[in-house]
């Protein structure tokens, strides 16, 4: 059984690679943010704490993100290994990861504040079936319009320049410190996200030593 984290900043490419390393290695994908824009969607209890710190450009509390996280994994529907996306973020979501889960490798993808503004500024999602595009690597045949469906193309709610800026922030004060407790517990292999998506995905495999299976 392999398990898994992934982590990086927003726009790194973090969904990405963990879908791809899902659907190759049949690892169960969670991935944090999903959850969270579920209940946002539904308008839940949960969705509407949310909302406020997102809207914010904030991170979600530890007690909120550790009590989502381990109700998810609590299902155990990950028989031959889960990666983890979207979490931890902070030391303490960190500590509480390293106390209950025995894990293998965390993959850090590093890619400077530049390029993360650039790629961000670029995303898409159909307002319609929510598929994602970004306008520098995967553009629609329709300006504006998914391929898939044929809905509006949007912006995210938590695509602005204000936002952006305090995740960033949030990112380097609270996040790398947890990179780092990892970093001291050897379980963690940084790639160069700023590679095409395809180096990237190899270089991660190699590292994982997945690629002699």
């Amino acid at each position: 059984m392999r398990k898994f984290v992934i982590m990086g900043v927003q726009g790194s490419g973090k969904g990405t690679q963990a879908r791809r390393l899902a659907a190759d290695h049949e690892l169960e994908h969670i991935e944090v943010g999903d959850i969270f824009r579920w209940n946002v969607q539904h308008h839940t209890k949960l969705g509407a704490q949310v909302r406020r710190e997102i809207d914010a450009g904030h991170l979600v509390g530890d007690d909120v993100v550790e009590q989502v996280v381990r109700e998810r994994l609590e299902i155990h529907d990950w028989n031959y290994g889960f990666i983890v996306d979207g979490f931890p973020r902070t030391v303490g979501q960190a500590r509480f990861f390293l106390e209950r889960y025995d894990i293998d490798a965390v993959v850090h993808l590093v890619m400077p504040d530049s390029k993360v503004e650039e790629r961000v500024m670029a995303r898409r999602v159909c307002a319609e079936c929510g598929l994602d595009y970004n306008l520098m690597s995967h553009r629609p045949d329709e300006e504006g319009r998914c391929d898939v469906c044929g809905g509006e193309l949007v912006a995210r709610d938590d695509d602005t320049p204000e936002a952006l800026a305090q995740r960033l922030r949030d990112y380097h004060d609270r996040t790398e410190p947890a990179i780092a407790l990892f970093g001291d517990k050897e379980r963690l292999v940084e790639v160069d996200a700023t590679q095409p998506k395809d180096a990237v995905y190899d270089e991660i495999r190699r590292r994982l030593h997945l690629d002699q299976t």
